[in-house]
């Protein structure tokens, strides 16, 4: 890089924009999947972790292991089975996931009042109606603050699945350092964070769209 280069050339963004919008798509396509088969996977398994509480120390312990192995190693051992696919980011992004939501879910379901069960059956709720009429809605918010977190680590670890030519905007950091130009490694770094604020924002507009009774208390 020449010392007189500015850090941000804008000739290049305007030239590259068509090209950084279907690499933006694609890196949120990439982050947001897994987020949502994570919870797919996570609200079945923490009720279960909720109603059978020995439960719950086993399948934490296991979602945490998962998620402390670095991200690099897990694309490894999938590459063997998936190869250099899409899937290959998504899978051990969804693992990761659970970590999160898991927990959420076991917590929110917790946090709802004794009184509000029983009420419920009083009213002649079953437990499956109960848990998804009463229970879920009023967990709501603690099952979102954990979406929120898994949504914004899992669009940040997008970028490492660039190793594998998987990496949404992570095409433009391997770009950059390979040619020693920053314009494209400042540019992906700014869009994976306004994708992560973006997604936060939209999440707590969900979560209040969700529960209007909260705005009400408010």
């Amino acid at each position: 890089m020449n010392d007189d280069e500015p850090l941000v050339r804008w000739d290049w963004i305007g030239d590259h924009a068509g090209e950084l919008a279907d690499y933006t798509g694609l890196h949120l396509r990439l982050g947001l999947l897994p987020v949502l088969f994570g919870l797919i996977v996570a609200v079945p398994l923490g009720i279960a972790c909720h109603r059978w509480r020995w439960l719950y120390p086993p399948v934490l312990t296991v979602a945490n292991i998962l998620y402390s192995i670095p991200s690099l190693a897990l694309f490894m051992i999938f590459v063997r089975y998936t190869g250099l696919t899409e899937q290959t980011v998504m899978i051990p992004l969804t693992l990761y996931t659970l970590s999160v939501l898991v927990p959420g879910v076991v917590d929110g379901l917790g946090a709802v009042p004794e009184p509000v069960r029983l009420a419920a059956d009083a009213m002649g709720f079953g437990a499956v109606r109960r848990v998804v009429q009463v229970e879920l809605p009023i967990a709501v918010p603690v099952v979102i603050a954990g979406v929120r977190v898994a949504a914004v680590s899992s669009i940040s670890l997008v970028a490492v699945g660039q190793l594998i030519g998987q990496g949404g905007l992570g095409y433009y950091i391997t770009r950059g350092l390979q040619l020693d130009f920053p314009t494209p490694i400042v540019t992906a770094i700014v869009l994976i964070m306004l994708l992560a604020l973006v997604t936060d924002a939209l999440l707590v507009l969900a979560q209040r769209l969700l529960t209007p009774w909260s705005r009400s208390t408010a």
